[in-house]
């Protein structure tokens, strides 16, 4: 990624702008979003932007960006910036990375292969989730040697959970990262009103139905029968018995590094470091999961005090321009994962249109670093913020 990375893509975006054309894509991530929703059917757009309850966490998660103000400092030699950052021993050109977004295929035909085809040709780091529409192989084989995580649902068998794991490490996954935030799916009421319930559509089950372990529990006379098998999938998928022990066992089963995904309170961060997790990720599910919580970038400084460094700290939720990335990085995030703003893209032009979305997002922090006064980012911190009354 070039050192002056803002500025080119801006310049391309200039030249693009210029030229009329009907079906031109869009800059900001509200055009993107309209987009979607009118390309998508009523429902799937209100599975997609949704969340729980009155959705207060869902606004709360971008409002709390708006509470921290940045402070820049000029009259700094920012002619290079350097975005990179190193997690897990391995660097990437840019703190960001897509975050597991499941059954994709409700979105764009080709679901997961051409969201994971972009993040390959950003390198940036392509988190597949345990719903997924594409198979564990299938994604594998279109990134290449490209960076690609694994999240899990732990589900209530834990030979299948394995079995998963295995699968992601066979397929050259180089992290599982386990979201802990969902015992139960949260109260939307989007769904409720118009009768979308994913987690019953094929797909969802994609890793399911390609899983040998699973599948050696289903009778060979069901095997065509899609109904009984989305039931079986329901009864092992929500686990609300999974506790700290069920995560030991799940770490004593692999070497690949382990994040929890959905770590809000410091005593939590805590528990999870001890318990030998390799990193975090600050996240309220984006207030899909339960209504009412404090906020990702609210819960990150006190994340980052109680872990000191120890391990790295990410952080989604409410990510959605160049300086909410900033601002959380000042905070102590050592990178960032975005989700509905990809699938927002993800629905309107396909790989082309995640490409374009997150190298946008990439430019505009960029751009916004080197407005601030700063031009790596390790020189992101606390003293860049004021909070706003």
């Amino acid at each position: 990624m070039s050192d002056n990375y803002g500025p080119e893509m801006q310049n391309k975006l200039n030249m693009e702008y210029a030229i009329p054309r009907p079906l031109r894509l869009p800059v900001s991530p509200e055009e993107w979003q309209l987009r979607a929703r009118a390309c998508l059917a009523p429902g799937t757009y209100d599975y997609l932007a949704g969340a729980a309850g009155s959705e207060d966490a869902k606004i709360r998660d971008e409002e709390a960006f708006r509470q921290w103000r940045i402070v820049p400092r000029f009259l700094q030699d920012v002619a290079k910036r350097d975005l990179s950052v190193k997690v897990l021993g391995v660097t990437f050109p840019a703190p960001v990375l897509l975050a597991p977004i499941g059954r994709q295929a409700l979105f764009h035909p080709e679901a997961e292969a051409a969201s994971a085809r972009a993040a390959a040709s950003l390198g940036v780091p392509f988190i597949l989730g345990t719903e997924s529409s594409r198979s564990i192989e299938e994604v594998a084989a279109v990134m290449g040697d490209a960076v690609r995580w694994f999240q899990l649902y732990p589900p209530k068998s834990f030979e299948v959970a394995e079995s998963f794991i295995r699968r992601a490490e066979a397929s050259g996954y180089s992290a599982i990262v386990i979201t802990v935030d969902r015992p139960l799916e949260g109260w939307q009421e989007p769904d409720l009103r118009n009768a979308y319930f994913p987690i019953m559509f094929p797909h969802a089950v994609t890793n399911f139905i390609t899983d040998p372990v699973f599948m050696a529990g289903i009778p060979k006379r069901y095997y065509a029968d899609h109904s009984y098998i989305l039931n079986e999938v329901f009864r092992i998928f929500y686990n609300p018995a999974f506790t700290w022990r069920g995560l030991s066992r799940l770490r004593n089963i692999t070497r690949l590094p382990i994040l929890l995904k959905g770590i809000l309170h410091p005593v939590d961060a805590e528990q999870a470091l001890a318990a030998g997790a390799d990193g975090i990720v600050v996240s309220n599910h984006s207030g899909r999961q339960l209504d009412g919580t404090i906020s990702a970038l609210e819960a990150l400084p006190s994340v980052c005090e109680r872990i000191r460094g120890r391990i790295p700290v990410l952080m989604d939720s409410g990510i959605r321009r160049g300086a909410d990335v900033m601002k959380a990085l000042a905070l102590g995030a050592s990178a960032v994962l975005v989700g509905r703003l990809y699938v927002y893209a993800l629905s309107v032009a396909g790989e082309v249109g995640v490409t374009r979305v997150v190298s946008d997002l990439i430019a505009e922090l960029d751009i916004s670093m080197a407005n601030a006064g700063i031009c790596s980012v390790s020189g992101l911190n606390s003293s860049l913020l004021v909070r706003s009354t």
